[in-house]
């Protein structure tokens, strides 16, 4: 799934982040609305990792959602 169809889709999407990325709030993911550089610069303050492990974990949440959709 591209990332404008994750951006069209979020509200449904949100809960999926939320299992992936439980540290994250309900807030946090209505300000996301879908915009890559939000999440992941949300998930690196949230969970102190790297901007490359988090493009990392991006990704491959972004494979699965090809497989669920």
């Amino acid at each position: 799934m591209n990332w404008d169809r994750i951006e069209g889709n979020w509200k449904q999407l949100k809960g999926n982040v939320k299992e992936q990325w439980g540290k994250l709030t309900d807030d946090q993911l209505d300000v996301i609305a879908g915009k890559h550089e939000h999440l992941s610069g949300k998930i690196q303050e949230a969970y102190g990792i790297t901007k490359d492990e988090t493009e990392k974990q991006i990704s491959e949440w972004q494979a699965r959602q090809k497989d669920q959709h």
